[in-house]
């Protein structure tokens, strides 16, 4: 009788041998929580930008040490997640799954193969976390300053681990790290000398974080004047090439396209707007040109009809304040239409780009971590301080009276500031944290067009017009990004592109070739995020018909947090089954 039961028992012995043990829910959300927490050890500066605060004394330092660290914190987690079976996880840890799993192999491939930290010294910057401590009144600035100070500490082992680390850099890289480094001088010899005096820290206290303050300005001055003597006559070039581009792209966009389709949509989208707005130029032309007799070239009428409606713009010395005075209107409009809930004890602060940020956009928005729900978002515009005449006007043309309503809806309402801070009321800290830029990126540029469709400017044909151009400008950032990294494309060909393709000033043609020599994949989210987005309302709305509720449907969209759209879609429509 043993026998038997034992000849039975057998091979159900061996199946539970070979298959893993399933774990719950309850035990993936501990496994989070302890990922989290470990993660915030790996990346005390990224933690205290997150808004936690308890590792604000401890800066990494960018040492092979410091790598080796970071490798085996991936392969530990990497091991962790595999005791997990991602299908018989809920929808939302499910996502989860994937999104941690995709932070973690990426920290290995950009360590063992994309290897930035070796020819891109702009990679390395360390004053915008200290100018985050003196700015964010997140607790008692005594206690501030206290952690602010054992972190400066470490600032002369950082920057000599980014001197040895650093081989054969570009030169584009080079050159903007000199600039963002030494602009970066006055958060220690500026705003920390301010934020000291006012303090009420011992004496004692003042002059220990000032000393150590000043070696960290020589460590930052002594990196800046070494990096001035590089030779750059057989330096990298800044084009990441097919391969790394294609493993980024997979990494950074998630979108379930390849680079190549993505770069044939953005072709077709590209012909679709030059139709629309060929018809808004004819539309336009008596209106501006009388009787003359139009170009027979349409994309020379549509560059006639825009450089005219252009000329109508901010003064430089107005710039900012014409960004403040819109943005309560762009939320009025919001109020008006029932487009979003806009929660109104989340402050948004229009300000002057700060100099460490300065060199490659000229607006963005920087938002409070998820732990730091309360703290301040602001809005960074670039200054024109110090153009001449001649730039200044060309890059005011491109942000004209039109134009700069469509950067204001992007930037902050209901763009960035709104997607932003619904992020950080999201229930998963992992989506909040681990932020898809595609989908951030993506609904920017989609609330342009959501508040276009509902009448935001009463239909204006300038408006539609100057729309187009600025979401061609979205289409040619993927079509410029993708073909000067992975098909050579020339700074030549590439300003022909922006300037008679795309219909840009100059200046903004110029600065955006800037911008692909120093950065890669990232200009491709706006483009990417927006097609997913809009064609998943689309979806929607043929499937619900009537019952569609576009309200509804922002704030269930927004509520998952920044994951990336193929996840939120997932988690939208299993709801809906």
């Amino acid at each position: 009788m043993k026998k038997g039961w034992t000849l039975l028992f057998l091979p159900l012995l061996l199946l539970s041998c070979g298959q893993k043990e399933v774990k719950s829910d309850t035990e993936f959300d501990a496994f989070k929580e302890s990922f989290i927490e470990d993660m915030w050890k790996q990346y005390p500066g990224w933690a205290s930008s997150a808004g936690y605060h308890k590792y604000d004394d401890q800066l990494s330092v960018p040492d092979e040490a410091g790598r080796k660290k970071e490798l085996a914190f991936a392969e530990k987690n990497l091991e962790k997640l595999e005791e997990f079976d991602p299908k018989s996880l809920s929808a939302n840890n499910k996502t989860d799954y994937y999104m941690i799993e995709n932070q973690l192999k990426s920290v290995q491939w950009r360590i063992n193969e994309e290897k930035s930290y070796q020819w891109d010294p702009s990679g390395y910057n360390v004053s915008g976390l200290f100018a985050e401590m003196l700015i964010n009144d997140y607790e008692a600035l005594e206690k501030r300053l206290q952690n602010l100070g054992k972190r400066l500490q470490k600032v002369p082992a950082y920057y000599e681990a980014a001197q040895k680390n650093i081989q054969n850099p570009t030169k584009e890289h080079t050159d903007l790290a000199i600039m963002q480094s030494t602009g970066g001088l006055s958060v220690f010899e500026t705003d920390l000398k301010a934020a000291l005096e006012k303090s009420k820290l011992s004496q004692a206290e003042k002059d220990k974080i000032a000393a150590d303050a000043a070696k960290a300005v020589a460590a930052i001055q002594k990196y800046v004047a070494w990096l001035k003597t590089i030779d750059h006559s057989q330096a990298r070039s800044f084009r990441l090439g097919k391969s790394l581009y294609a493993k980024k792209f997979e990494f950074d966009i998630q979108s379930g396209y390849s680079y190549n389709e993505i770069y044939q949509k953005a072709l077709d989208r590209k012909k679709f707007l030059h139709g629309k707005m060929n018809e808004l130029a004819d539309q336009l032309w008596p209106k501006y040109f009388g009787m003359a007799e139009k170009p027979a070239d349409q994309l020379v009428k549509i560059k006639q009809v825009i450089d005219k409606i252009s000329l109508v713009h901010a003064e430089p010395t107005g710039f900012q304040a014409a960004i403040e005075k819109q943005i309560p209107e762009l939320v009025q409009f919001v109020k008006d239409k029932d487009l979003l809930y806009m929660d109104p004890k989340k402050p948004l602060v229009v300000r002057k780009e700060p100099d460490y940020m300065a060199g490659v956009a000229g607006a963005s928005i920087s938002a409070p971590g998820p732990y730091d729900k309360k703290g301040n978002t602001y809005y960074n515009v670039g200054s024109l301080s110090g153009w001449g005449a001649e730039e200044a006007e060309s890059y005011l043309r491109e942000y004209n009276q039109y134009t700069l309503q469509i950067l204001n809806i992007h930037e902050a309402i209901p763009g960035h500031y709104a997607q932003l801070v619904y992020s950080n009321q999201s229930p998963s800290m992992i989506k909040s944290l681990l932020g898809n830029g595609a989908m951030v990126e993506g609904w920017a540029v989609y609330t342009e067009l959501m508040m276009l469709e509902n009448g935001y400017g009463n239909n204006l044909p300038e408006l539609w017009l100057m729309y187009y151009k600025w979401n061609l400008r979205t289409v040619c950032n993927t079509i410029l990004d993708i073909s000067v990294h992975t098909k050579n494309m020339s700074e030549k060909e590439g300003l022909n592109l922006l300037i008679n393709e795309a219909f840009q000033q100059e200046a903004e043609a110029k600065g955006k070739w800037k911008r692909v020599t120093l950065t890669s994949v990232q200009l491709c989210s706006y483009f990417t995020g927006f097609t997913e987005i809009y064609d998943f309302r689309e979806e929607l709305k043929k499937k619900e018909g009537s019952a569609f509720n576009l309200k509804k449907f922002h704030e269930k969209f927004l509520g998952y947090g920044s994951a990336p759209v193929k996840y939120i879609r997932e988690l939208m429509l299993a709801e809906k089954d």
